[in-house]
């Protein structure tokens, strides 16, 4: 079966004139707005390496806000509690269904509460490891043994899990790796320029995963 990326429609959208992505303000008491920096800086990597045409300030946006559509690519981050009520986990469902995309990362602590909520979202799927030959850990940047670990957490490897909807990837979440804080200014984490180059490389993959559309040949599970 093809995984794909976004759907045409979006993809066209996003190419016709610059875009923003967003930075998912949940409920719950988590910290919604950690690595206030990470964004900044992938968006400042891509726009110069991938040639992208990226807003410089992200947005920021509810799950339950009627204007998420807006956002090809939304990313939720944090340590503590998500909360998604039922009309929020609805319209984030619509949001993906129609051509959306979240990358969910795991800040530390998060991984509790992420399985549960994305329930609600897509209460019919399950998170698909994906393996390190997938497309996403080679285009543009190869990265042969999978997601890179880039901060320490509870010394388990790195693991990139995705939702998949009718053959399209519509959620991406990343496990004990923490891209966002080597995407951050290198002072903030004291991170050594290749560990930042790593995240900002990773996240570019990803980017151009979502924007690019391309497919895979590759059968990720038997479920699908």
């Amino acid at each position: 079966m093809a995984i794909t990326s976004l759907s045409a429609q979006t993809r066209n959208n996003v190419t016709q004139a610059t875009y923003s992505i967003a930075l998912l303000k949940y409920a719950g008491g988590g910290d919604w707005y950690a690595n206030p920096t990470s964004l900044p800086n992938l968006i400042k990597f891509c726009n110069e390496t991938l040639n992208t045409g990226i807003n410089t300030t992200p947005a920021t946006v509810e799950p339950g806000d009627p204007g998420i559509g807006a956002y090809p690519f939304v990313h939720l981050t944090g340590h503590g509690n998500v909360v998604f009520n039922d009309a929020e986990a609805t319209n984030l469902r619509n949001y993906l269904i129609g051509g959306g995309f979240l990358h969910i990362d795991d800040n530390y602590g998060l991984d509790q509460y992420i399985s549960p909520q994305m329930k609600k979202v897509f209460p019919e799927l399950e998170f698909i490891p994906l393996p390190p030959t997938h497309q996403l850990f080679s285009q543009p940047f190869r990265f042969p043994k999978g997601l890179p670990k880039i901060h320490e957490h509870d010394n388990k490897p790195p693991q990139a899990f995705a939702l998949i909807y009718n053959g399209r990837i519509v959620c991406l979440y990343t496990y004990e790796t923490d891209l966002g804080d080597g995407w951050e200014d290198p002072e903030v984490h004291h991170d050594t320029k290749e560990k930042h180059l790593d995240a900002l490389r990773m996240g570019a993959n990803i980017v151009q995963f979502v924007f690019n559309g391309e497919t895979t040949e590759q059968i990720m599970t038997e479920k699908l």
